[in-house]
């Protein structure tokens, strides 16, 4: 039997206790219920009230314990009409029904016993109750079993009862063959009858489709309702059989032995006849048994059956014996095998009343001689187990059961048949088992009662509701400090109850010590008050730093402030302040400046810089970006490197932005010649020069090769622009820009006569042209769209990627430049409407190269000629013949350029460039990136040969085949030590000048060495710490630097690179070294060494707390401060060494001394304060003291546990500032004293000694009249009778909502 700690559920809807389970469905009707009344005694309906009231004489034992009725009364008082009013009134039959049915342990899907009357199991219990109508109770046996009582009308009570069973019963399945003609009555009209038979037996019944050969039926549900299903399936079968099918009318009772122990019987005779026997099972009220088989075997099989059956009528009697109802389980056994032992072995049948019939009766059905030892094996099943309590009071379960169950887990693992049930609210524990289990289990309970009872203390005290949360704390910081440091347990009522009353629960002395802290928490939080600070909701994240850094700062600078910031969804801009008005206050103003502070670092500002210089701005390994960050603290965003915007985003102070700024424009103008040029423009035209979303502007900038223009900000009243870019290009958007600006003034300046006018300067007509035109109407380099404006004077604004509408494209101008614009573009788009389809002749062996990449040349042609479509033969086809098809002008470009490629192809020759394999990495630079611009640049492509392993020359002897030297031909010519070997070359294609071009830039990437000298003594600096020295100057002059071994000696360091970088890499070398000879030359001045002598005892004070006084001095002088060290006998002790600059170390010593001459002016007083204030003077953790220390600038010492006098308080300081403090810990001590005082007398009243409670011990229960007694002349019963207490167990009394720890 398995043990579980029982719990209380807190689920509403959901009712839990403990129910018997045999039946699994039983329905209770209003005839039902009256029957049940009828049956009982008078004395069961009889209402005992007198028991409540007080009685002046005790009871007599008769009454206290009333005798056993009679059996021959028993039966004549149940036979007893309830009364008059039983007959009279007719029943009326009720439309609400009740079904209760078991879904045992093994059975059940959800079987966390920590989250019975929660979790996923109670929201589907609600689920079928809204959707059903029907009203459910569960229940948990304590074998885990789950009963369920439905109730409501049948038709909700049948749905809702299939509901529960597919979704909280583990789903089995079984599949029945019957013969594939017989499905269909199975299914019945339109499927009624397979609906119903669903529906009666809660399962899932899945029928082959007609087309379907197969003849198996599955059925899905639990094991009860595959069984019922089943049956009636077969009986359906069976009438529709051709066979013979017979029916025999067996009474219920004698089913059992027809089917034998555990189904064998029955089954051996449907092996030796071949016959199908189909009896109904335990749940199903019916008594036939269905016979389906050949004619003969069918007989011989009911003629065996029949013959059982007379016999078993003819020789069995029954006896009846009351037993327990909550005993009738373990009679049953676990899935009914004990009952089916009974059988076998006595062959007598046990009949178990239904779980829902209140009725104690079981039935002994068998022959005369066996009943007697069926009786027997019943009453051992029935009293296997025991039930015992022990006394506990309710508030010490949770100490009993231990975290996390692991006190209990002790004993159950010893006694895992035990079954341990708390009940919350009752002072009681239960234990439930084997009767020796049970009895050691209780022993061993009643002693950690007896021992938490010795060492265990609670109190309960009062504290506004609206102060609980302050006094857990964040997330329990504060409860959970109280709760280690006393060692007690704080049980703090939820919210939603809204009680003042705390639990404490513990040590005696640790539970008076954690009342007097909340007690003296919850009195400060009656005197704070509360702030509500305006902070925009942008900014809360920012204060609360990554991981909450910064508030916990905040948080530490100010700890009696509570800080509360708004859930980010409320989108509230109040944070709450709660603490002591003056660290209140002091917090507010504190957390105003950072918010000033902070908006002062959220200006923004954009710079447009052009993309090929971001990575330059960037530096290697963002070393530039990096440096201009720190040193203008700022925060820069860059876009992403597949973005095509090229806007660098700064933000942080304005001036800041400002100089970071000027910054990356400086980088922008030294990498290329860039130009600024500054436009003076009046600020009203600025919005029609920038033009609807900007179009306007940005075709200038397109058109001027992608300048940038930067208008100033509107509202500030600014006429600069700034033009940027290449000289030409800013000369070129200069004149556009003062022209157009020109236009727009003319139609500025005009009156009302000029209307007209002003219509022909300033004229818009929208066209449409597909987005695959746009390219091809723009011409490369935008030659075509340029020779239009040039020829109309008109501009044509192309749409932008992120517009929306991409057909659109805007004509600005004079409106007849304007038309005849438009006029060009529309005959332009016409043609490019127009369809044709041409052809053209290509040497097959060009085709691969328009192919190869995925049709990579194919693709860009489309791309330039308006979506032209080029189609290649497909390859193993000696066919020469491309077919090109797209507009006419697009289809012809198209044919040039392909024939330009093919010249080109035909052009191509192929060039050696020999360089040394070493420097092939350095040629093609970081990922390929030089080889790459250079084939881009030249037009040429480049292969690099395959690495050779072992470059080194072999020294082996050649040797000779079939008499001939193998130095002859290629071999010889290989191996000439004058020609360059095969690794070293690199081949070149391409037009001839293309390649020669490309070679000598290959040539100029081959890395030259230098050598420097630079001192030996210096090379480690050189290096750096883990190289970081000498790694940041190769990545910033993009060189390699060697330097020698140490074991060298040498000063010679090489430097490797290309030619251009090796000068400006020496320069910085040795520009590094200076600086390092020069911090050689300090060093030597910083070595300067003072002893100072200063008494060992004043070192402490001159370090300070935690260093703070010494690291002061420190780093104000720069200096290095060494003391004596303790251990060390043979050095002086008085001797503090200071190492630094000459003058700092003697500003060093000067202000040591100055500390030294202040603290032999201290005075030390003990002051007498008594030890019961001192915990309230230090406050939690020190922080009072501190506070107190730093005020009157003195240092405190309270005595130490054990000390001689525990009342003496040390206090050190110049003597003003002693007596001073000597004052105010008085002042305090005073007050608290009083508050101490009146505490320990309130708590002699609330809680007297225990001697006084001891003086009026209880009576306990006393009775008179009773057997031991000497006055009584009956004779004491003898326990040992069975005769004289027939008992068969002890009653369990049913326990409503068990609770107990969470496993």
């Amino acid at each position: 039997m398995m043990h579980f700690v029982s719990m209380k559920s807190g689920f509403p809807g959901l009712c839990v206790g403990v129910r018997s389970t045999m039946s699994s469905v039983a329905v209770l009707t209003q005839e039902s219920f009256a029957e049940h009344r009828s049956g009982l005694v008078p004395q069961q309906i009889k209402v005992a009230t007198l028991n409540s009231e007080e009685e002046s004489d005790p009871p007599t034992y008769k009454d206290a314990f009333p005798p056993l009725p009679e059996k021959a009364a028993c039966l004549e008082s149940a036979q007893e009409p309830a009364g008059a009013w039983g007959n009279k009134i007719r029943p009326i039959k009720a439309s609400v029904i009740t079904q209760v049915f078991h879904v045992p342990l093994e059975e059940r899907k959800y079987k966390d016993m920590n989250q019975f009357g929660e979790g996923e199991q109670a929201k589907i219990c609600l689920e079928i109750m809204q959707r059903t109508g029907a009203h459910l109770e569960l229940s948990l046996a304590k074998d885990q079993g789950l009963s369920i009582m439905v109730s409501g009308k049948l038709d909700a009570v049948m749905k809702a009862r299939k509901d529960i069973v597919a979704r909280l019963q583990t789903q089995a399945s079984a599949t029945v063959a019957i013969p594939k003609e017989h499905h269909r009555f199975v299914i019945g009209k339109n499927g009624e009858k397979l609906q119903d038979l669903e529906l009666k037996t809660a399962t899932k019944i899945q029928i082959p489709r007609p087309d379907d050969p197969s003849n198996q039926i599955k059925i899905t549900g639990t094991k009860e309702g595959i069984e019922k299903a089943r049956h009636e399936v077969l009986l359906i079968s069976a009438e529709q059989d051709k066979r013979a099918v017979e029916r025999l009318e067996v009474e219920k009772a004698f089913h059992p032995f027809i089917a034998g122990p555990y189904n064998r019987l029955v089954g051996e005779i449907m092996q030796e006849t071949g016959t199908r026997i189909n009896i109904p099972p335990p749940s199903v009220n019916r008594t036939e048994i269905v016979f389906t088989g050949e004619k003969e075997q069918l007989a011989q099989a009911v003629a065996r059956i029949k013959k059982i059956y007379e016999e078993k009528k003819k020789k069995t009697t029954t006896i009846a014996v009351e037993v327990k109802k909550s005993q009738h389980k373990y009679v049953i056994g676990p899935k009914g095998n004990s009952l089916q032992e009974i059988l076998e072995r006595t062959g007598v049948s046990v009949e178990i009343p239904p779980s829902d019939s209140i009725s104690e009766t079981v039935i002994l059905r068998g022959e005369p001689e066996k009943l007697g030892q069926a009786l027997t094996e019943v009453y051992a099943k029935a009293n296997s187990f025991t039930v015992s309590s022990v006394a506990a009071p309710s508030w010490l379960h949770r100490f009993i059961i231990g975290k996390k169950g692991q006190n209990l887990a002790k004993i159950t693992q010893q006694m895992p048949k035990v079954h341990i049930e708390f009940t919350e609210g009752e002072d009681k524990i239960t234990l439930e088992g084997p009767t020796e289990d049970v009895s050691v289990a209780q022993e061993q309970i009643e002693g950690m009662v007896k021992d938490l009872i010795n060492r265990m203390d609670y109190v309960e005290i009062n504290i506004d509701h609206k102060f609980h949360r302050h006094l857990i704390g964040k997330s329990g910081a504060n409860i959970n400090r109280i709760k280690d440091q006393y060692k007690v347990s704080v049980r703090i009522p939820p919210d939603s109850e809204k009680s003042n009353l705390i639990r404490i629960e513990g040590d005696p002395q640790g539970v008076q010590q954690a009342k007097r802290e909340l007690l003296e928490l919850a009195s400060r939080m009656e005197n704070e008050r509360t702030k509500d600070l305006i902070i925009e909701q942008r900014f809360h994240r920012t204060i609360i730093g990554q991981k909450g850094e910064r508030i916990r700062e905040i948080r530490d600078k100010f700890p009696e402030v509570i800080i509360n910031f708004p859930d980010p969804a409320q989108k509230s801009d109040i944070v709450q302040l709660r603490g002591p008005k003056n660290e209140v206050e002091k917090c507010t103003k504190y957390m105003q400046k950072m918010v000033a502070d902070l908006v002062e670092n959220s200006y923004s500002i954009s710079v447009p810089i052009f993309k090929q210089f971001h990575k330059n701005i960037i530096g290697k390994g963002g070393a530039n970006i990096k440096k201009i960050r720190e040193e203008s603290n700022t925060k820069i965003d860059l876009p992403a490197e597949n973005s095509n915007s090229e806007t660098i985003v700064i933000t942080g102070k304005r001036a800041n932005c400002e100089a970071a700024r000027s910054r990356i424009l400086s980088i922008q103008k030294d990498l290329a010649n860039i130009a600024e040029v500054e436009v003076s423009i009046p600020a009203k035209l600025h919005n029609s020069l920038i033009g609807t979303k900007g179009r306007l502007i940005r075709s200038i900038m397109e058109e001027c090769g992608g300048v940038h223009i930067h208008f100033p900000v509107e509202g500030s009243g600014s006429d600069t622009v700034v033009i940027r870019g290449p000289s030409s290009d800013v000369e070129k958007a200069k004149k556009q820009l003062l022209h157009l600006a020109e236009e727009k003034a003319c139609g500025v300046r005009l009156t009302e006569r000029d209307w007209f006018l002003q219509q022909t300067k300033s004229f818009t007509v929208d066209i449409r042209a597909k987005p695959e035109y746009h390219k091809f109407l723009i011409g490369k380099g935008g030659g075509k769209i340029r020779k239009v404006r040039d020829s109309t004077g008109a501009r044509v604004i192309f749409p932008a990627a992120e517009d929306k509408d991409q057909d659109l494209i805007t004509i600005i101008g004079k409106e007849d430049a304007v038309r005849e614009a438009q006029k060009e573009l529309e005959a332009l788009i016409q043609n490019l409407d127009n369809v044709v389809e041409d052809s053209m002749l290509v040497d097959p062996k060009h085709h691969r190269h328009f192919v190869i990449r995925r049709g990579q040349v194919l693709r860009e042609i489309a791309e330039e000629y308006g979506g032209v479509m080029v189609s290649f033969p497909r390859s193993g086809t000696q066919s020469d013949k491309v077919t090109l098809k797209g507009a006419k002008d697009c289809v012809e470009a198209a044919k040039k350029r392909i024939q330009e490629i093919i010249e080109d192809l035909e052009a191509q020759v192929t060039l050696e460039c020999a360089i040394p394999q070493k420097f092939h990495r350095s040629v093609m630079g970081p990922k390929g990136s030089r080889i790459q611009q250079i084939t881009r640049d030249f037009n040429v492509q480049i292969k690099f040969p395959d690495r050779e392993e072992n470059p080194v020359h072999s020294v082996e002897p050649v040797v000779q085949e079939n008499g001939d030297e193998a130095g002859e031909g290629r071999e010889a010519k290989d191996s000439d030590p004058g020609s360059p070997r095969r690794c070293d070359i690199i081949i070149i294609s391409g037009r001839k000048e293309k390649c020669e071009a490309a070679k000598e830039a290959l040539e100029a990437l081959v890395p030259v060495t230098i050598e420097v000298e630079v001192p030996f003594d210096l090379h480690r600096y050189v290096i750096g710490q883990k190289g970081s020295g000498i790694r940041k100057m190769m990545d910033e002059f993009e060189v390699n630097i060697h330097v020698p071994a140490p074991e060298l000696q040498s000063d010679i360091i090489a430097i490797t690179g290309l030619a251009a970088n090796l000068d400006r890499a020496k320069a910085g070398l040795l520009e590094r070294v200076k600086e390092l000879q020069a911090e050689q030359e300090d060093r030597a001045l910083r070595s300067f060494k003072l002893s100072v002598t200063v008494d060992p005892k004043y070192h402490p004070k001159i370090i300070g707390r935690k260093g703070a006084v010494i690291t002061q001095i420190r780093l104000e002088h720069d200096v290095n401060i060494q003391f004596p060290d303790k251990d060390d006998g043979n050095q002086p002790q008085d001797q503090i060494t200071i190492t630094g600059y000459e003058k700092n170390t003697e500003a060093a010593r000067d202000a040591i001394l100055r500390i030294v001459g202040e603290l032999e002016q201290m005075v030390s007083e003990d002051v007498p304060l008594d030890h019961r204030v001192h915990a309230r003077i230090i406050g939690a953790r020190g922080k009072a003291i501190r506070k107190i220390m730093d005020e009157f600038k003195v240092d405190i010492r309270f005595p130490q546990s054990g000390a001689p006098d525990p009342n003496c308080v040390t206090v050190t300081g110049l003597p003003e500032n002693v007596e001073e403090a000597i004052d105010h810990i008085l002042n305090l001590e005073e007050e608290y004293l009083a508050d101490v005082v009146d505490s320990e007398v309130l708590q002699v009243y609330m809680k007297p000694p225990a001697h006084e409670e001891a003086k009026a011990p209880s009576r306990g229960f006393v009775v008179r009249d009773a057997p031991w007694t000497a006055s009584s002349s009956e004779k004491a019963p003898d326990m040992s009778s069975s005769e004289e207490f027939p008992s068969f167990g002890a009653q369990v009394a049913p326990k409503t909502l068990p609770w107990g720890p969470k496993r």
